[in-house]
């Protein structure tokens, strides 16, 4: 699990989004960040986690937030994903796990008793200057804008 806290300051990061355009954190500066994280595009509990978002993403522009989705989905796969649904934010591709490792957010996982390292679902809200104001590592997909905006 992270090690990162509400008042650190968030690693900085650079990747692809799933149009090949690359994001950096310096992107969003002066512009308040919710980054989540998500083990696979297009699984039930991913696609329930972005609809909300995205269900709720004038709620979250009305606030000042952007938003931005992390994965080790390929491009091609965030891009299909993000189609199907029509997010309105960008999805990193983050193949290499930079942006993952970054954040501390992989590791070992357990799943219908078999173990193996994945990403563990986690979403960091970050402020105008880089700061954490929140990490969120209990997610609840169907209401996870909620949860960030309640």
């Amino acid at each position: 699990m992270t090690t990162l806290q509400k008042g650190d300051k968030a690693p900085q990061f650079e990747a692809k989004d799933q149009d090949g355009n690359t994001i950096k954190l310096a992107d969003y500066s002066g512009k308040k960040l919710v980054l989540f994280f998500y083990p696979k595009a297009s699984t039930p509990g991913c696609t329930a986690e972005a609809c909300n978002l995205s269900d709720n993403y004038q709620s979250f522009l009305a606030k000042g937030y952007d938003v931005l989705g992390v994965s080790a989905d390929s491009a091609k796969r965030q891009s299909n994903f993000k189609n199907k649904y029509e997010f309105p934010y960008p999805l990193l591709a983050d193949e290499d796990k930079a942006v993952i490792e970054a954040f501390g957010v992989w590791g070992p996982k357990k799943f219908m008793g078999k173990e193996y390292d994945g990403i563990h679902r986690t979403t960091f809200i970050i402020d105008e200057n880089g700061v954490i104001e929140e990490v969120i590592s209990k997610v609840k997909t169907k209401a996870h804008a909620e949860q960030i905006l309640g």
